[in-house]
């Protein structure tokens, strides 16, 4: 028995489009295959089949942000260039 089909057309920036055959086909897959395993996946996993978050930086990054905001709200430790960083770094 064969299952009954529909076309599906999207639109999508042509380089991604590129890039994206390049590896299904070194995958054995065309655009076709490579999207009905996208599909069967979401139905399987009732969601998109893979982890999707926003990038959240780790604790040290965050203090690091912050210290680095609290020294540009207080006008301290301002530097014309890279090399008077440094050297107050270093003193």
């Amino acid at each position: 028995m064969k299952l009954a089909t529909t076309n599906l057309n999207i639109r999508i920036d042509e380089n991604l489009k590129r890039q994206s055959e390049e590896i299904f086909n070194e995958l054995g897959l065309n655009m076709s295959t490579a999207l009905t395993v996208f599909l069967r996946q979401t139905v399987r996993s009732r969601g998109i089949p893979f982890d999707m978050r926003l990038s959240m930086p780790n604790d040290e990054t965050l203090d690091a942000m912050r210290e680095g905001n609290e020294i540009i709200k207080s006008g301290k430790a301002r530097f014309d260039n890279a090399e008077d960083m440094f050297k107050a770094l270093k003193s």
